[in-house]
């Protein structure tokens, strides 16, 4: 069950990027930056994605004072392949010109995106690095996730603009509604998840416990 939530998590994440891209309002500082990547030096978003990953897994080694977080490589590449999967899907399927559409597909994405985020990360399971890198600055100067989260993004927005990203008033929304959203979800997908997890292990348990009644019986 925990790698299910853990890819659901992934696909609504991903998700949610690709609308914020393709709204057109301005992505996150850090999308916004893969797409300013991609448009500059070549290569896709997803494939950015990937890249940056390689290089943030090694800076949060080095934060935690631990060896590199591998398996965050295999979050990093699904991800980069969802993002440019939605991508090709949403720009064949709808393109938003009016501005109430932009601001819809922005409000939307910005949402998923805190779902999916905050649901893949309380499976504790290769963790996006920059995910990792909000926990690790999280526990190391002891504040809540809106203001590390916040930070976090202010860094990436000068990236960002150096690049010539797709900054605009979403990615001032996102910079300001990010943290809170994350912080919002967290422990409603926390209470969630550990209703479905106690569930699942309560229907296991009834399926063992039948069995074992078939087989005394036999």
């Amino acid at each position: 069950m925990k790698y299910v939530v853990y890819a659901g998590g992934i696909l609504l994440l991903t998700l949610g990027i690709a609308l914020t891209i393709q709204s057109s309002l301005g992505a996150s500082p850090f999308d916004a930056l893969l797409v300013g990547l991609s448009l500059n030096v070549g290569l896709s978003v997803g494939s950015w994605e990937m890249i940056l990953a390689s290089v943030l897994i090694c800076v949060n080694a080095l934060l935690s004072k631990q060896k590199p977080e591998v398996l965050g490589l295999l979050t990093a590449f699904i991800t980069g392949l969802g993002i440019d999967v939605w991508l090709f899907l949403l720009e064949s399927w709808a393109p938003f010109e009016i501005w109430y559409s932009k601001l819809c597909c922005f409000g939307i994405g910005l949402i998923i995106i805190g779902v999916g985020t905050s649901a893949y990360l309380h499976t504790n399971f290769a963790p996006i690095p920059i995910d990792r890198l909000t926990l690790i600055i999280q526990k190391l100067v002891k504040t809540n996730l809106f203001l590390v989260r916040t930070l976090i993004y202010f860094t990436f927005l000068l990236a960002a603009m150096i690049l010539n990203g797709p900054i605009g008033v979403g990615t001032l929304l996102t910079v300001f509604l990010g943290g809170v959203l994350l912080n919002f979800f967290m422990p409603i997908t926390k209470r969630a998840l550990d209703c479905i997890l106690t569930n699942s292990r309560i229907s296991q348990n009834h399926t063992k416990d039948h069995k074992r009644s078939i087989t005394q019986l036999k």
